[in-house]
């Protein structure tokens, strides 16, 4: 899969899995699919399960306004922050080139950048680290510890990482989250979950203080690794941050649409 279809994949992927973790987090929560943006909006202090995404392809720059304005309006209409996903590749030309002009008109700011991902890349190999043991998550201890490893790679509040997953049923049951063990210390997490034939692949992180010693591709490999095992699926993908960006390609993902994410400026 090339090209916009890939971009499209990525945002659809997007749409499915979160769904299931915000529903995981308050069956009430806003989940709704209207006519060019999909809200997935928990409303907890975990922004990133507080999310808006456009999704027609081929938008030019009236309709981006459009779109831009109305995801503005749900936005302040939330208690907690969140981010509109943007995926570049589905604008037309002219919306691209207008796009930060648009988005700062509307009320939003530039957070930071990412990059949707996906390949055919399953089975892989169980995956060997000379420092590591992997264990699945599920207690709410564990939860915690992926939690904040979570905070602490991202650089945002543990109680926020907590109101995440901490108590969750789906994370000890339908996601394949694994903690990397150093000497019996968490130090790195990575989680897939089945979503519209895909694995995908959610919330990787490492302890800043070990990172770039390969921990966060090791368990991203075991996630991958033992949810393929237990679904089937031959199909991955993932959005990765600008730090996450130069590990995946190595597992053999393939980069597709750039992804801008907005706060409420």
């Amino acid at each position: 899969m090339r090209g916009l279809a890939a971009s499209v994949e990525s945002m659809e992927q997007l749409a499915v899995a979160w769904r299931a973790m915000v529903l995981d987090r308050d069956s009430g929560a806003d989940v709704r699919d209207l006519p060019g943006v999909a809200v997935r909006w928990a409303d907890c202090r975990f922004s990133f399960w507080n999310a808006i995404t456009l999704t027609e392809v081929g938008a030019d720059s009236d309709l981006l306004r459009r779109r831009l304005a109305q995801a503005v309006e749900i936005m302040r209409s939330k208690e907690y922050p969140g981010f509109l996903w943007l995926f570049e590749d589905l604008l037309d030309d002219g919306a691209r080139c207008v796009l930060e002009e648009a988005a700062k008109q509307s009320g939003l700011q530039y957070a930071f950048g990412g990059t949707g991902m996906a390949g055919d890349i399953l089975p892989i190999a169980d995956p060997v680290h000379p420092d590591l043991t992997f264990v699945r998550v599920s207690t709410d201890e564990q939860l915690r510890a992926y939690a904040d490893i979570n905070a602490r790679g991202y650089g945002f509040p543990l109680e926020e990482g907590r109101d995440g997953v901490v108590g969750s049923v789906l994370w000890k049951n339908e996601v394949h989250a694994y903690l990397a063990m150093r000497g019996g210390v968490p130090v790195a997490c990575a989680g897939t979950i089945a979503a519209d034939g895909r694995l995908f692949v959610v919330l990787v992180a490492t302890e800043p203080q070990w990172q770039r010693r390969g921990y966060g591709e090791a368990v991203t490999r075991k996630a991958l690794y033992e949810g393929c095992r237990a679904t089937g699926l031959t199909r991955a993908t993932l959005h990765a941050t600008v730090a996450g960006a130069p590990v995946y390609p190595r597992i053999g993902f393939t980069p597709n649409s750039p992804i801008h994410f907005f706060a409420l400026a």
